[in-house]
Formats: structure tokens, sequence, C-alpha cells
């Protein structure tokens, strides 16, 4: 496959990516690499194989959900640069319009 400028082009403005001079060769010679590895996948005989379904057979070992007090009101009110009675105070994200 021949990887012209037009083609560069169409791929950056798809991805909203901009490349000019040498970054454009460096992108051309990287996706040259790509397809490169692409088509040598293409030849790896694959008749036999099954498909991956599991990446393993582990079996997940999930721990027993039990709820715990890790940390208190005081103690996370303790160390905030900021608070009000019960509450943390942080500044203002919104603004009305």
């Amino acid at each position: 496959m021949e990887i012209t400028n037009d083609l560069i082009d169409h791929i950056a403005h798809l991805s909203r990516l901009q490349f000019e001079g040498d970054k454009k060769d460096a992108i051309r010679n990287d996706l040259g690499r790509i397809i490169n590895f692409m088509e040598k996948l293409q030849e790896v005989d694959t008749e036999n194989v099954e498909p991956l379904i599991f990446m393993t057979d582990e079996i997940n070992r999930l721990r027993e959900d039990v709820p715990v007090v890790t940390i208190n009101q005081k103690e996370a009110l303790k160390n905030a640069p900021r608070k009000d009675s019960d509450y943390i105070r942080i500044p203002k994200v919104l603004n009305k319009k």
C-alpha cells in the first residue's frame, strides 16, 4: 500500500491533527512500518487455531463485600484546607450565565 501525502492529510483531518515537514515524513515512515507488520501477520497460518475467547483460565477470586468504616467525618475534615462545620469547602466551579 502506498502512503501518499493525500492519505496522511486525510487521516490527519479525521483525527483532527496537523503534520508539517519532518513530522509528516515521520508519520509516513511509522504508517509504512505498521502496514508492513500487518501484512506480515497476514502470512501466519491460522487454519487450525481456535479463536481466543478468554486470555486466561483463571477464575476471579472475589473478596466478600463487607462494609467497614475507614475514616470518620472528623478525620476527613482535619486536613481539609477549607471546611464549614460538616463539609469540605471548594472553590466554585460553575458560573451562572
